[in-house]
């Protein structure tokens, strides 16, 4: 088991600020066996951070455009060394396998890496309108809470175009999968990243995160996980006045319209589902289908379920993992309780783990049909390998239910007809639409609407974030006429 109980403040591993801090288990899903052990840190922790922080952004914020870019290239060249260790250490912490911590895990650490590279050579920090300059500049000390599904991945969209914009930063990656932020560190500071212009902090919401949050010398928070927790940590951000920046949860629909070919349709709408063992915020977890087509599309949903292998995240090949936490087990558990009992339809799946699987937090593959969008498990973020199909009359009221929902994150629209296919995704109330099948473009905008969160990450539109605006009026002088 891997002791990490230190943290990485101003350039150097150190204890906790309390001698006796408390410890936290980092526990392998597959296994329930720890994996690794962490300290939880308190405020005074983030008092120490945050003033290496505040102390590195002074000469860090005035770090030329190439300088940053040599600093992220040696960052990547690194990373790139160090790409098996985060592989394994991600399916080990939270219960990817293997094949998924190795093609999209660990890999899309890499890929925000490069894209931040890209945006940094060609961002104009500086443009002139008439007589007036509009500069960019760092917004300052970024706070960061990472979530458990896909750490690095939600690290690195945060740290690289951080680094990019000239910010300093302390972040506070979920305990529940706290070793690849681990790494993380360990990668910045072989890449020569100068002292307390990255530091990390390992604690839970109440200990770390809220004074993070309300924290003075923090300027800007930005906040990936649930709605429930991006509330809290909007509240203790307010005093303050500071730029909050959140993704949070999804309820998206996928809506699979009459001249759709229903069996790619339903195929690649339960892959999505189950990739990730379910635990992804913007998969397509409400299945919209013509009425007349639900016996079909419940018949190709439950054999695609059925087919799916189920195995230790260790293990090799194409395979579906655990859920990443007893807590997380539990849940969904009652959740597929709760479809039950409100007359949902079993298509396959359900309670309990998988047969011949007594340990680790394994969940059946289900599929629920007949579900009203009223019901608990058509409002609710599961987070598991659960999809819902729900029959619709008309493609008016498919768009209807698909917007009646708390959440805006991410929408999914299958038809032959593209044009009818972008008309449909127009009227979605949310940050992105994937149509046909159509795979995520890292330089696009990623984040949603409504009490999916707001603000933007992944490309330009995410380096912006950190970036402040500043007006200099009398930037140019006037032309005077001859």
């Amino acid at each position: 088991m891997k002791d990490s109980t230190k943290f990485y403040i101003d350039g150097q591993w150190v204890a906790p600020a309390e001698p006796q801090a408390r410890t936290h288990d980092v526990v392998n899903p597959s296994t329930e066996e720890p994996v690794g052990r962490i300290s939880l840190g308190t405020a005074a922790d983030v008092d120490k951070a945050v003033a290496a922080a505040r102390r590195a952004f002074e000469s860090y914020s005035k770090t030329t455009r190439e300088e940053r870019l040599a600093l992220l290239a040696r960052v990547l060249a690194v990373y790139q060394k160090r790409f098996n260790d985060v592989v394994s250490t991600v399916s080990q912490e939270m219960g990817a396998p293997l094949w998924l911590s190795q093609s999209a895990q660990a890999a899309l650490g890499l890929a925000h890496l490069g894209v931040a590279i890209e945006v940094l050579k060609a961002f104009p920090f500086e443009e002139v309108r008439g007589t007036t300059a509009v500069l960019h500049e760092p917004v300052g000390v970024v706070g960061m809470i990472t979530p458990w599904n896909w750490p690095i991945n939600q690290i690195m969209c945060k740290v690289a175009p951080a680094l990019a914009a000239g910010c300093t930063m302390v972040l506070k990656p979920s305990e529940v999968a706290p070793l690849n932020a681990l790494l993380v560190a360990e990668i910045l500071d072989e890449a020569g990243v100068p002292p307390g212009v990255f530091n990390l902090v390992n604690g839970d919401g109440p200990g770390v995160g809220e004074a993070m949050a309300a924290h003075p010398g923090i300027d800007m928070m930005t906040f990936t996980g649930s709605t429930r927790a991006g509330i809290a940590v909007a509240k203790a951000a307010a005093d303050t006045v500071k730029r909050v920046a959140q993704e949070l949860g999804g309820k998206s629909a996928n809506i699979v319209l009459d001249d759709a070919n229903l069996e790619t349709a339903v195929t690649q709408g339960v892959q999505a589902v189950l990739m990730n063992s379910g635990q992804s915020c913007n998969a397509p977890t409400r299945m919209f289908v013509p009425r007349a087509q639900q016996a079909q599309a419940l018949a190709i949903a439950k054999a695609v379920a059925d087919a799916t292998r189920i195995a230790d995240a260790m293990a090799e090949g194409m395979h579906m993992g655990p859920v990443a936490s007893q807590a997380q087990f539990s849940k969904i558990q009652g959740l597929i309780q709760k479809g039950l009992d409100e007359g949902a339809t079993l298509a396959t799946g359900g309670p309990g783990r998988p047969d011949g699987m007594a340990k680790g937090f394994f969940v059946k593959p289900t599929v629920f049909g007949d579900v009203r969008n009223d019901m608990t498990i058509a409002r609710e973020e599961i987070f598991g390998p659960v999809l819902v199909v729900i029959p619709y009359d008309t493609e008016e009221d498919a768009i209807r239910m698909a917007n009646d929902t708390p959440y805006g994150l991410s929408g999914y629209v299958q038809s032959a007809d593209l044009d009818r296919a972008r008309r449909v995704a127009a009227r979605l109330r949310t940050g992105m639409v994937h149509l046909n099948g159509a795979g995520p473009d890292f330089a696009a905008p990623f984040g949603g609407y409504k009490q999916s969160g707001n603000g933007r990450e992944w490309g330009d539109y995410g380096f912006r974030e950190f970036l402040e605006v500043k007006a200099v009026m009398g930037f140019e002088a006037k032309l005077v006429a001859a």
